[in-house]
């Protein structure tokens, strides 16, 4: 039966220590399975437990005084035994004796000599056998405690001696698997178990060195050593190369998981965009690199200045989508021809075509960028899915606060430092985690919720009116500056003309550093109690104006330049396009750069030498992580028109790292309310996955799609849309082999038909969704035999009670009986 009672610390019962907060699985599974063991083989016990009681009611020695040494009448006694434990000094009835004799409580530090006894056959037995392991099932109870613990002990200190001393000498026997099953059978104290493993190696040492080895055996000793060691060396070596590990080490035991999650995100899209560059670099840049094409006289020479615009010397380099040829690419022709690129359309031999290897660039720029997308997806959807898996999992505070507390220190970790970091890492999050054990959540009364409501609406009116206001200026102003590189001012200066490029990345810059602080005051209105839900509520205003800018922008590259680019003179829309995402992305690390400087640097500088404070800025999380995911936004959007702007996010984020860490480590100051936050990392590649990458996928594939390419640029020059570049490809060999028109109907079916997106997209959604319900699943059963455990703990709790309540009374009625007839 399940009784849901409360668990108070206060209790009688916990107090006396009859609670043993051990793992006792391996001795009994459940009070239900005691029962029934007692019931069938509890007939010896009983009756020993029995002639214990009697030879007690025929000594007279029913009270305290046998237990305490002192004699006490029997009203002393019953008031002294108010202020004992309930469970300890009762005259037991045979079946509570019964019960409590074989109780998982009761088991442990008792015996001693009768568990060494049993696993010292057990062991020669193993020896023997060479069994795997011993049940518990097959020891007697002579191995199990017994109330007579109180009165008597069971085996004399030398009998003792003698059985650990055959014990240890079993031990040594054996091999290391068996010896540490066995200790971990034993159901002893820690301190004992360790004592016994220290016996066996220190006699297992002498009986080593003592005996003389072979001069081969020795040689082979010393050669498995050596392997092993070099073995250990080589996985250390491995561990001390991941990336920015003794960083992040520092940076969660100085700040706690809020702060290092925003680490270990940067960490992440690192690994997303240097996955792109390789494959991108590969198969596009690389093959047009050692094949480039014929440029005209008149290029432009480097100034500097395109550090910063990403036009002029650069939009003639591999670096932007018009540099790549609309031809099939052959090594050997070219080589014969005098370094001339060979263009299958201009008339190259069928011979050339037929004995020398040739690179559709057309076709592998569409299917590289295409394959990258889609790897892409799946790597963040097993991501997600994989992040889902470990942040739901049950993680409850109190059982973790435990972990913490006894089994978090490595005792491998020699260095000082390295001390000093786990010590602060260990403090950090015990703090983190007391706190979400201490937090108290107040009941409002009605008109303080009415309040907090009013606050809220208020707090979210503003946000959302002043990013609703900046959004309209945004694009209001490019639609300016469309207007004026449609006047075509011939008057203007070059570098004039391309240092008015940086006037709208400029503004979504500063727009996107100064908005979040607005976010933040309205914030500080709302006042949130927990520091986790108010870091959420920051990332969801900040993924607001993010994505509200980055729709305008889209609408302004695809809707405007690219919809009409001879309405500004342009040859090549989409080199201008990734000019422009260059020019954003550069000038968003800028503005970093600029916000760490005034924001943190500046700000600790003048609050310490002209307030003189102490205080430091806190690390806003929510501001730039979702300031990443606007970059990484942009990288993926980039992709198409400049292929190597994946290696400009890399070198981004790695500045960014080194920058971040720096300032957080000298400017900021850890949360003054500690929090937990499990489920950020989460939260993050979700915020990653769907209003990011699927954003940046459905802007790409609409490109591919539905928009003409330029005539006089790129490789999909003269094609309606780039998606023809694969479909003609896939006509040529249904041309030149019958037999592959499967392949036609495939690519037909499977590319130029958009379904095939939606069902893959909707195969993707049902993949996490299923996921995130077996986690949730998975989750309940845990709870659900947790709330088991506890009940049964509470189970034994209330049986014994009531043992012991009936007891009393069988005890109050006789006296009663005993004092009426003494009347009479």
């Amino acid at each position: 039966m399940a009784r849901n009672v409360n668990f108070d610390l206060n209790h009688p019962l916990v107090e006396a220590g009859l609670e043993s907060p051990a793992d006792e699985d391996v001795v009994h599974n459940s009070f239900s399975e005691l029962i029934a063991e007692q019931s069938q083989n509890g007939l010896s016990d009983a009756f020993e437990l029995q002639e214990l009681q009697n030879e007690l009611d025929e000594e007279g020695r029913d009270n305290l005084a046998y237990l305490t040494g002192r004699g006490l009448n029997d009203r002393e006694w019953e008031d002294d035994e108010r202020q004992t434990d309930p469970l300890v000094g009762e005259r037991w009835s045979s079946d509570t004796l019964k019960v409590l004799s074989s109780m998982p409580s009761r088991t442990i530090g008792r015996s001693r000599g009768a568990i060494i006894s049993q696993y010292y056959n057990r062991t020669m037995q193993l020896r023997r056998r060479r069994q795997s392991r011993p049940s518990i099932r097959d020891f007697s109870h002579s191995a199990r405690p017994s109330i007579r613990g109180y009165g008597m002990e069971a085996d004399c200190i030398d009998a003792e001696a003698s059985k650990r001393e055959r014990l240890v000498n079993n031990l040594q026997n054996l091999s290391v698997s068996d010896r540490i099953r066995m200790l971990r059978a034993m159901p002893l104290s820690l301190a004992e178990k360790s004592e016994l493993r220290t016996s066996t190696l220190q006699k297992e040492r002498r009986t080593r060195s003592g005996s003389q080895i072979p001069c081969c055996s020795q040689l082979k000793y010393y050669i498995i050593i050596a392997v092993r060691q070099c073995w250990y060396s080589w996985l250390s070596f491995l561990h001390s190369l991941q990336l920015w590990q003794v960083a992040l080490k520092r940076v969660s035991g100085r700040f706690g998981t809020g702060v290092l999650s925003y680490f270990l995100f940067l960490k992440t899209l690192l690994f997303f965009n240097l996955f792109l560059f390789l494959v991108t670099g590969a198969f596009l840049v690389l093959p047009q690199a050692v094949h480039p094409p014929v440029l005209s006289a008149d290029r432009q020479s480097f100034s500097g200045l395109e550090l910063l615009t990403g036009a002029g010397y650069f939009s003639d380099t591999v670096m932007y989508y018009g540099y790549y040829c609309n031809y099939t690419l052959h090594r050997s022709c070219r080589d014969d021809d005098g370094g001339q690129n060979i263009s299958v359309s201009t008339g190259t031999t069928s011979s050339c075509l037929s004995s020398h290897h040739s690179y559709n660039m057309p076709l592998a720029y569409f299917f590289i960028i295409g394959a990258a997308f889609f790897f892409t997806c799946i790597i963040l959807v097993y991501s997600m899915s994989k992040s889902f898996g470990q942040s739901f999992r049950i993680d409850k505070s109190h059982s973790i606060l435990a972990m913490k507390v006894f089994c978090s220190w490595d005792f491998k970790v020699i260095k000082k430092t390295s001390v000093k970091l786990m010590s602060e890492k260990i403090c950090t999050q015990l703090k983190e985690l007391l706190a979400e054990v201490n937090q108290k959540y107040v009941k409002n009364t009605v008109c303080q919720q009415l309040w907090r409501l009013m606050v809220h609406g208020l707090a979210w009116a503003i946000c959302i009116a002043s990013t609703s206001a900046c959004v309209y200026g945004i694009y209001h102003f490019s639609d300016f500056m469309h207007q004026q590189q449609q006047q075509a001012l011939t008057n203007k200066h070059p570098m004039l003309k391309e240092a008015s490029l940086l006037a709208l990345p400029a503004l979504v810059s500063l727009i996107n550093l100064l908005l979040p602080g607005l976010f933040n005051l309205a914030a500080w209105m709302e006042d949130y109690e927990s520091p986790s839900v108010g870091t959420y509520v920051a990332i969801g205003r900040n993924l607001m104006l993010k994505v509200s800018v980055l729709c305008v922008l889209c609408y302004h590259w695809l809707g405007r330049v690219a919809a009409d680019p001879k309405s500004i003179n342009l040859t090549c829309w989409e080199n201008f396009v990734g000019q422009e995402l260059y020019r954003f992305l550069l000038m968003d690390f800028i503005f970093i750069l600029l916000d760490t400087l005034f924001g943190e640097f500046l700000w600790r500088f003048f609050s310490e030498k002209v307030l003189k404070r102490r205080r430091k800025p806190v690390f806003d999380i929510a501001r730039n992580v979702l300031e990443l995911i606007y970059g990484q936004t942009l990288a993926w959007l980039g992709v198409l028109f400049t292929p190597l702007l994946p290696a400009v996010q890399i070198l981004k984020l790695l500045l960014l790292f080194y920058i971040k860490k720096s300032s957080v480590m000298m400017n900021c100051q850890a949360p003054r309310k500690p929090y937990r936050v499990s489920q950020m990392t989460t939260i993050f590649i979700t915020l990653l996955c769907f209003p990011s990458f699927l954003g940046a996928s459905v802007c790409v594939t609409y490109t591919m799609w539905s928009i003409t390419p330029s005539t006089s640029c790129g490789p999909f020059r003269g094609l309606k849309t780039m998606f023809q570049a694969g479909k003609r490809w896939v006509e040529q060999l249904e041309r030149d082999n019958p037999n592959l028109s499967v392949l036609a109907r495939a690519h037909a079916y499977l590319v130029e038909n958009p379904l095939f997106l939606f069902v893959g997209a909707g195969i993707f959604l049902i993949v996490i969704y299923f996921h995130s319900q077996v986690v949730d699943g998975q989750r309940k059963i845990i709870s659900l035999l947790q709330e088991q455990i506890e009940n049964e703990g509470e189970d034994k709790k209330f049986l014994i009670t009531r043992l012991q309540h009936i007891h009393e009374q069988k005890r109050t009625s006789k006296r009663r009986l005993k004092s009426q007839d003494s009347n009479y």
